[in-house]
């Protein structure tokens, strides 16, 4: 029979192989290799038997699903190491996470000190090396049969819906509801690390019963094991929720729980984010508007959220009408747009928001900058017709690449594509809107993947994942086109044939939350913004009092050039002084003494201990002027 690789190519192998088989004719056997398999879109374990002109993708783990499978096969194996361990834990849940994974368990107590134990048994279970069986459930009521003594099984079986197969997986002593794949064999996990555990509620629900939480990760070979905890260990000394408030940029308080408190030199930073996608927009042809926060019920029943969304919007009601704070800022663009008649000669219709939105997260979710409650979107809506889709999505695209390319962040790129069912559109606007995605995407030339069926039930969809200096990668940008706003809110466009049409709507968010975006730099430069970003770019410091008139002239000079620019006239040890310069990560740090005086220049140094000496001061101001309008990321005297 013929099989037909995800590249285009052909492999014949006799009849009934298996996906195992396929593997070891294609040598992909390593532990990283042909986790499971693809087959003709859905995923399946490696003992699955193929047939003729099948069309298939081996999952390896450098693909994300290969991970998820890898990371929730090892949640099974946490999950038999703790009840072999402790018996009457009741295991619930163990979904794979974007690094690792986590399982929850009822009737368990365990501290750190019990990770070794808990590791270790993990190591004898992967030794033993079973093969995880899949079995089909006959029905709910055999399933019920099977997890009699564990409560919440019984109640997650009880939520399926009746026309879903039931299954679970079988590896040596240990039996779990899943709807799988799962690794061919648990040897196929060569390191393993417990990282923590913390308290979580039963469905999220603070009402419910507190379960007891292990996390844990997993990999293919123990070098990738050893990186991921140097990054690890590399991302406490990054930590955002440390060097925030350290910097003085930003504060959280108990009275505002997920609402951040932005202090001045966080506001330098921020309104340079802004400013920067603002010079963006202003090249790219949007216009800005600005929407209220509170708007009525019936809006937010037009746009669907009132009644899907509801538990997540903060409400309240004045003079017995129904209010709502935004959640989103869409609905908000959807009224300016019908506040007059528009042509196809408009098009596209670029509209840019900087709108504050909230959110009622689980207090639990909640996490300094980049999970909050109240939080900006850099949001634009873009009204266009169909024939220029993948154009304006190109567009969208490469105003990506230059907001992350300023940051130093590498991308890339996820298309979602139309779920199987309960969407709203066309087969013909869904075909149109997908292709033009796709097409936008093969153009630009990055690297992206296909998420089949992982589309909102209005369109499809592309987000943009980056990557920071120690190659963590979050996710922030959105790219989606939406079929179903434009028809709520009966927005319509004269043709170019007079006719009155339904625009194409286009939802972009690139930095996504200003203030996770906001976040993720200060991890991403470990609070050494470059000199464009920088909320403090020069410290002058005064060897002793004589010095200081010379220093606040120099201090005035730097000021007009338009920097950050102050005078340490303290007591303090020269030494002292410029430690506390560095500690603050001021990019540039001067010292007046006699010499300079007599000389009218400075003695020059960088926030990282490079010496430069003595300059005068124009060449100074006229060097970090061309810094900063640049916009580069290293000192122009590190670069030497």
């Amino acid at each position: 029979m013929l099989i037909t690789l995800h590249d285009g190519s052909s492999v014949e192998l006799p009849e009934n192989s298996t996906a195992q088989d396929l593997a070891e004719h294609l040598k992909l056997t390593a532990p990283d290799k042909a986790l499971a398999i693809i087959i003709n879109d859905l995923p399946y374990d490696l003992n699955t038997p193929l047939s003729d002109g099948d069309t298939v993708r081996l999952l390896d783990f450098d693909d994300s699903q290969g991970k998820e499978i890898f990371w929730h096969t090892s949640a099974h194996v946490l999950a038999q190491a703790v009840v072999r361990l402790w018996p009457d834990a009741k295991p619930t849940i163990g979904p794979s996470i974007e690094n690792g994974f986590y399982y929850d368990f009822a009737n368990l107590t365990i501290t750190d000190s019990d990770f070794k134990a808990i590791e270790k048994e993990m190591v004898k279970i992967i030794n033993e090396n079973p093969v995880p069986q899949r079995e089909v459930i006959c029905n709910k009521k055999e399933a019920l049969k099977l997890f009699a003594d564990n409560v919440y099984k019984r109640e997650l079986i009880e939520d399926i819906d009746d026309a879903i197969e039931l299954t679970g997986y079988r590896q040596g002593d240990f039996h779990d509801l899943c709807r799988g794949p799962h690794l061919p064999k648990i040897g196929k996990i060569k390191a393993l690390k417990i990282l923590k555990t913390s308290g979580a509620y039963w469905h999220g629900d603070s009402d419910n019963e507190m379960l007891t939480r292990i996390y844990g990760i997993t990999f293919p070979d123990k070098k990738a094991l050893k990186a991921y905890i140097t990054m690890l260990e590399e991302a406490k000394k990054r930590d955002h929720k440390v060097l925030g408030p350290k910097l003085g940029l930003f504060s959280l308080h108990e009275e505002a729980p997920g609402m951040p408190i932005i202090h001045p030199k966080g506001l330098r930073v921020w309104d340079k984010l802004i400013g920067f996608m603002r010079e963006l927009h202003d090249k790219s042809g949007y216009v800005e508007i600005k929407t209220p926060i509170l708007m009525t019920k019936e809006l937010w029943e037009t746009s669907g959220h009132w009644f899907h969304y509801k538990e997540n919007m903060y409400t309240t009601s004045i003079e017995k009408r129904d209010f709502a704070i935004k959640p989103m800022n869409c609905p908000g663009c959807m009224l300016y747009y019908k506040a007059a008649l528009h042509s196809y000669r408009e098009f596209p219709l670029r509209i840019a928001e900087f709108g504050n939105v909230h959110r009622n997260e689980a207090s639990g979710a909640i996490s300094g900058l980049l999970r909050v409650r109240s939080f900006h979107q850099d949001d634009a809506h873009v009204f266009l017709e169909y024939k220029d889709l993948e154009d304006e999505i190109l567009n969208i695209l490469d105003l990506a690449d230059k907001i992350y390319t300023a940051f130093g962040l590498s991308y890339s790129l996820e298309l979602s594509t139309r779920p199987e069912k309960n969407t709203i559109g066309t087969d013909e606007e869904w075909e149109l809107s997908t292709q033009g995605l796709y097409n936008a995407i093969e153009k630009c030339g990055k690297e992206y993947q296909v998420n089949e069926g992982d589309g909102a039930f209005y369109g499809p969809k592309i987000d943009l994942h980056i990557s920071d200096a120690i190659g963590r990668r979050w996710q922030c940008g959105t790219i989606q086109v939406d079929m179903s706003l434009p028809e709520k809110f009966d927005l319509t466009f004269t043709a170019s044939d007079g006719s009155r049409k339904r625009p194409v709507l286009i939802h972009r968010a690139l930095f996504g939350s200003i203030e996770r975006f906001f976040g993720v730099i200060i991890e991403h430069f470990a609070g050494r913004f470059p000199l464009w970003l920088s909320p403090h770019h020069v410290r002058i410091v005064a060897v002793a009092d004589r010095h200081v008139p010379y220093a606040k002239e120099c201090a005035d000079a730097i000021q007009a050039a338009g920097f950050i620019c102050d005078v340490d006239d303290s007591h303090d040890s020269v030494s002292k002084k410029i430690r506390q310069a560095q500690l603050e990560q001021i990019n540039y740090i001067m010292t007046i003494g006699d010499k300079e005086v007599e000389n009218t220049t400075i003695a020059l140094r960088t926030r990282n201990n490079i010496v430069v000496g003595e300059v005068p001061l124009c060449d100074f101001i006229e060097n970090i002027s061309k810094e900063k309008d640049e916009r580069t990321l290293t000192s122009h005297y590190e670069e030497k």
